[in-house]
């Protein structure tokens, strides 16, 4: 006979290991005296099995469902212990009054006792408060089950799929309960609204922003108004965890307006709410990183056009130590005699304007270029995206060091609707003479 010790899985779910190294077969699934007095009338298949679900429960605190469950390497190890062949495993009983006596022993000399349906409605309650908020995955749930029920010395119940969609069904009506109870009846209304995806916002508002550039960020701009216009609270979801948010938010990009319309109420809204919720903030830090891009390549625009401008402008002038050296001895030998008579002859009156403009093509002189096509740029162009912008972000900032820059967005944001051709300067700036 054949013993099947293939990797099956349980009703629960949950698989005890498979790779045993021999020191660790030797601390788990060694009998010990206590053990031995329980196995000691028992001979045959009876014997073998009774040790290996004796050692199997104290490790996993629960019963195999069947014989594919016990490690192979647990087998034969034990089948050494209790002289017993491997292969008479599978004579062992797991239905009747003898597994049933097997298992009442085992409960008896670990302290354990079996479940009840009290105790797996206890077991749905604390799940729901304590675990589903934080695990998302049914096996989490799972091993979270197995934990409580080690703790509390309680045989884990058999109808494992009962409890855990039981939590997961009171965890999101609960859910569901807090976040809809926060939602004001314009916001209710208004996600109602959207679930229709009657104005195509939905769609919108799954939609990841396209390629950088101007026209992107107005569009994104608009976006985040009308996403801050359902009147979603700031704390909506505060004591959730991050995961669980996003695990809805996700849930709600997947749904189509016919998928909305087929969940209860609460849970539209529920899903509608952490939708738009997490796109708010999203289409937030996507703005901010698309301002940083543009303000980036209009950098990099003007400083590759500056450079363009000074490379035509300026030659490099080829052997400029020797030319110098020129300029000095034909000065020194006419000190007295003017320029154009003794220095002109020596180099040239274009390799003198060469040399000049090389001179004046320096870090400073670059920089103010650079500002120069930066101003004109702004000017006009991308003036179009400040005002949107300032009006839709909203900046904080505590350090008194940065305070200069959060006037600087202020002044902006009161002068951004002016005409970019009129110059308006705040009441507080006063215009320094030169020196």
């Amino acid at each position: 006979m054949v013993l099947d010790l293939g990797d099956r899985s349980t009703s629960g779910g949950v698989l005890m290991r498979r790779e045993w190294e021999p020191e660790e077969l030797i601390a788990a699934w060694t009998l010990l005296d206590d053990d031995w007095e329980l196995v000691s009338n028992k001979s045959g298949a009876t014997r073998l099995g009774f040790s290996l679900m004796l050692k199997f429960f104290e490790l996993e605190a629960r019963f195999p469902r069947h014989v594919g469950e016990f490690p192979k390497a647990a087998v034969d190890y034990m089948a050494g212990q209790v002289k017993v062949e491997p292969d008479l495993l599978a004579n062992y009983q797991w239905t009747g009054s003898t597994i049933e006596y097997h298992r009442s022993q085992v409960r008896k000399a670990l302290g354990f006792r079996e479940s009840t349906r009290a105790d797996e409605d206890a077991l749905i309650e604390w799940l729901a408060r304590d675990i589903c908020p934080m695990v998302l995955t049914d096996e989490g749930i799972r091993a979270a089950m197995l934990s409580r029920c080690r703790n509390l010395k309680i045989e884990p119940p058999g109808r494992t799929e009962r409890i855990v969609r039981g939590c997961r069904a009171r965890f999101e009506r609960t859910f569901c309960e807090r976040v809809t109870g926060c939602l004001s009846a314009d916001s209710t209304a208004a996600l109602l609204e959207l679930a229709t995806g009657a104005d195509g916002f939905l769609a919108e508002l799954k939609a990841d922003p396209g390629r950088l550039g101007l026209e992107t960020l107005l569009e994104e701009i608009v976006k985040l108004r009308r996403s801050k216009a359902l009147g979603l609270p700031a704390d909506l979801f505060g004591g959730f965890s991050d995961k669980l948010v996003a695990s809805w938010r996700a849930r709600a990009m997947a749904s189509h307006p016919s998928d909305f319309a087929a969940n209860p109420e609460p849970v539209r809204l529920t899903l509608l709410a952490a939708l738009a919720w997490c796109r708010t903030a999203e289409i937030t830090d996507a703005l901010v990183d698309l301002l940083i891009g543009l303000v980036s390549k209009v950098n990099t625009k003007a400083e590759r056009r500056v450079e363009q401008a000074m490379y035509a402008e300026v030659k490099k002038v080829h052997g400029k130590t020797a030319k110098l050296y020129s300029i000095a001895e034909a000065s020194l030998a006419a000190p007295d005699k003017p320029v154009r008579q003794v220095i002109f002859p020596a180099v040239g009156e274009s390799t003198l304007r060469a040399l000049v403009a090389e001179a004046k093509a320096d870090a400073k002189t670059y920089r103010a270029r650079v500002r120069t096509v930066l101003t004109s740029s702004y000017s006009s162009y991308y003036r179009r995206m400040l005002p949107k912008l300032l009006a839709a972000i909203e900046f904080k900032c505590n350090n008194t060091a940065y305070r200069p820059v959060m006037d600087a967005l202020d002044l902006l944001g009161r002068y951004a609707d002016m005409p970019s051709k009129i110059r308006h300067y705040d009441a507080l700036i006063r215009c320094r003479s030169p020196a």
